[in-house]
């Protein structure tokens, strides 16, 4: 058989088989030959910002501070009596925090969460024990007028709450939080102590992410007080409030504040209280810390409670 024929016969083969094929439609998915599909890009969701969980959680306090507290730092006990079950609601939230979660957080924000802590349980105390009943003896003793705090008896050592499943008092946090692990001696300013002479209360928590902005401001409003720092040049005196004693949070400013080229003639944790004071005063208050001839003398402390129903 000749080449013409075999060629001939191969190519009628290849013809009656491609007849027979079925035919194949193309699919949603076939890309004719020459066509590119084009890219398929998906809507982009809107940007969420979702707060760090630890300024989550110090939210959850904002409410009451701003609710209850005023400018001044004076609390409206009357009606927060009358919401003592959202206070305890509240604590049941430190109670309920997953403790690794807390250990995730900055340090910074750690300190926020003990002070809300704190703050928020001496509310809740008050609040429990409001109007204060006083005894009439006691009355006529320094710091126990007829609505001293003092009346409460054990406010610090006796009421006990739970914190991420552990028990605390008051006293507790403080010397485990306030006295040596975070040891920032601004911190004391920031504690409720519920009466006249302390350190005021803020109308909101405190945020990990501005917490040193909030303690200067805690410090600078606590010194503008008469109770807690004022200069009698006349009489060539520096009254400071009870809280500067060394018995009291004293000594706590040493490791920190701790001077020995100023101020002398004073004591080491009276030395190091002047030292700190200076970051927050007037130039010419400080000039006169510094340089003047004074004696110190602390101001008696007023216990009446910062009631501002």
């Amino acid at each position: 058989m000749s080449k013409r024929v075999v060629v001939f016969i191969s190519s009628l083969m290849v013809l009656v088989f491609i007849a027979d094929c079925p035919s194949v439609e193309p699919g949603p998915n076939d890309v004719e030959p020459g066509q590119v599909e084009p890219n398929k890009v998906a809507p982009a969701e809107p940007n969420k910002v979702e707060p760090p969980p630890a300024a989550s959680f110090h939210d959850k306090c904002a409410e009451v501070f701003k609710s209850f507290v005023n400018t001044q730092g004076m609390v409206d006990y009357k009606t927060l009596r009358r919401k003592r079950l959202d206070l305890k609601a509240l604590l049941d939230e430190f109670d309920n925090l997953d403790p690794n979660e807390y250990r995730s957080w900055p340090e910074e924000d750690k300190i926020a969460f003990w002070i809300n802590a704190y703050n928020i349980q001496m509310l809740k105390i008050i609040t429990s024990n409001y109007p204060i009943k006083s005894s009439r003896f006691l009355r006529i003793l320094p710091g126990w007028g007829p609505k001293s705090i003092l009346h409460i008896k054990g406010i610090w050592t006796d009421y006990k709450f739970l914190v991420m499943d552990e028990e605390f008092t008051l006293a507790e946090i403080e010397k485990r939080f306030f006295r040596k692990e975070f040891a920032d001696p601004r911190i004391f300013f920031a504690l409720s102590r519920a009466s006249l002479s302390g350190p005021s209360l803020r109308s909101e928590p405190y945020y990990g992410k501005k917490l040193n902005k909030q303690l200067d401001e805690q410090v600078r409003r606590f010194l503008s007080s008469p109770h807690a720092f004022r200069i009698d040049k006349a009489k060539q005196r520096v009254y400071l409030s009870a809280l500067f004693q060394k018995t009291e949070y004293g000594r706590e400013f040493i490791s920190r504040y701790g001077i020995d080229r100023k101020f002398k003639d004073q004591q080491p944790a009276t030395r190091a209280v002047l030292n700190f004071i200076t970051n927050y005063v007037s130039e010419r208050d400080v000039s006169f810390l510094e340089v003047g001839n004074y004696s110190v003398r602390y101001i008696r402390y007023d216990w009446t409670i910062n009631d501002g129903s």
